[in-house]
Order: C-alpha cells, then sequence, then structure tokens
C-alpha cells in the first residue's frame, strides 16, 4: 500500500530519542539543531523537568515526541492529552490496552487543547506492544495471542477510537500499513543501523527495513545519542534513507 509520508524528506521521519538528563538533552539538542527535525522525550526526561523541557525543544526548532504512555480511565487520559497538547508538543502517546473509550478521550482532549491554545492537534499514538518484549514475555502477561495478531488487534482498536495511528516493532509495520491506510502514522522504535547492538529492545530493524516496511517515522536513540559524534551518526542514518 502507498504510504502518504514517502514524500516527506527522511531526515524530517527520523526522532531522536533523548533518554537522559537535561544536560546531556541539550548539548545533544545543539548538536542536532538544523539537522535533526524531531527529539522524543521520554519518561525520564520529562518527569524530572516537566513541560519546560518541551518548551525549550520547542524554541530550538524542534518537533517534540512527547512519550508518555497514558493509561488511565478516559477522564484522566482527556485531561493528560490535554495537559500534554498545551505544553505544545507535536506528538503524544498512550496505551491501546486502555481501550477504545480511553483512546477516544486523549484525541479529545488533544483536540480541545490545540482549539483553545491556537496549536496544530498532535498526533495521536497507540502503544501495541512494547518493542522490548518478545513472544514469551507477551504470553507471561496473559495474552494468547501470537505477537503478530495481538498487535493488530489494538492496532485496529486505535483505529476505532480515531487517533492518528500506533506505536509498534518495524517487523509488524508492513501488515498495520495495510489495515490502517497510508494517511496513518505507524511509528517505529526499535530500529537499529546495521550492525549496532541490540540493547534491551527484542523486535528490531534497520532504518531503511523499517521505513520499507511502512514506518511514518522512525525512532533512534543510543545508536545517535551514545555515538562519538552525534551529528555524524544522524547524518549516516539519514544518507542511508
Amino acid at each position: 500500500m502507498v504510504n502518504s509520508f514517502e514524500d516527506i524528506p527522511a531526515r524530517d521521519r527520523v526522532i531522536v530519542a533523548l533518554d537522559c538528563g537535561i544536560e546531556e538533552a541539550f548539548d545533544l539538542a545543539d548538536q542536532l539543531q538544523g539537522k535533526a527535525t524531531w527529539m522524543k522525550v521520554g519518561m525520564t526526561l520529562f518527569y524530572a523537568n516537566g513541560p519546560a523541557i518541551v518548551y525549550a525543544l520547542k524554541e530550538r526548532g524542534f518537533k517534540v515526541f512527547l512519550d508518555l504512555k497514558f493509561h488511565d480511565i478516559p477522564h484522566q487520559v482527556e485531561g493528560a492529552a490535554y495537559a500534554a497538547a498545551g505544553s505544545g508538543a507535536d506528538m503524544l502517546t498512550m496505551h491501546t490496552v486502555g481501550g477504545v473509550d480511553m483512546m477516544a478521550a486523549a484525541q479529545k482532549g488533544a483536540e480541545r487543547a490545540a482549539a483553545e491554545y491556537g496549536h496544530e492537534v498532535p498526533a495521536t499514538l497507540g502503544i501495541t506492544v512494547l518493542t522490548s518484549m518478545n513472544d514469551a514475555a507477551l504470553a507471561e502477561t496473559g495474552v494468547s495471542r501470537a505477537m503478530a495478531d495481538q498487535v493488530v488487534v489494538l492496532a485496529e482498536q486505535a483505529k476505532r477510537a480515531g487517533i492518528s495511528g500506533v506505536v509498534a516493532s518495524p517487523q509488524e509495520a508492513a501488515r498495520l500499513r495495510e489495515i490502517l491506510g497510508p494517511d496513518a502514522y505507524i511509528v517505529t522504535p526499535g530500529v537499529r543501523p546495521a550492525g549496532a547492538a541490540k540493547g534491551d529492545q527484542s523486535r528490531v530493524a534497520t532504518p531503511a527495513e523499517a521505513f520499507a516496511n511502512g514506518a511514518s517515522h522512525i525512532v533512534v536513540g543510543r545508536p545517535i545519542t551514545q555515538a562519538d559524534d552525534p551529528a555524524a551518526a544522524f547524518e549516516a542514518i539519514a544518507a542511508e534513507l
């Protein structure tokens, strides 16, 4: 299936994961300014610094993927999405296992904040199955479906809820592109350049493989942020794509 994101330059579809402290985050941002478009702020960075980190990255010209993985009753998640969108985040996440009503509430909160603050509505993404999990780990949670089937079931619920797309491993991206259509966001962590260490990821692919499989965006952390020259590492990935 056609992927409508293919017209966007590849470097603008690479999200750099800032899973670190604030000083290191700002150092990386300064090195990547003018090169990378997206920065991911996860729990480690956000819980230590709050919305100020989103403001600071936006002031430096980056788009911000605020990856806090909301999972609560719909009322709480609507409020969380409202606050996240109000901070200026361009992309936010929730766990699909929270259900259709919870995901729809997140969409409602994001849209309400965008209207009130004059922002674009952020992309709203449902986490399917964490890329650190393998089949055995999934089975231990009580899920009897195969990994790929569980991801599909959760992605279909995200589609019903009306959110922008999903987060899934690059190994599931091709099937999800067929199900969700050309305009859905399919953001894939677990992306490693050829020869890079897997770290704590189980379901991985190279950047080129992830895009070929239908990903709209890829998330790359340690291969860039822990490189001797993060800017050169980012450029090498962008060149591969």
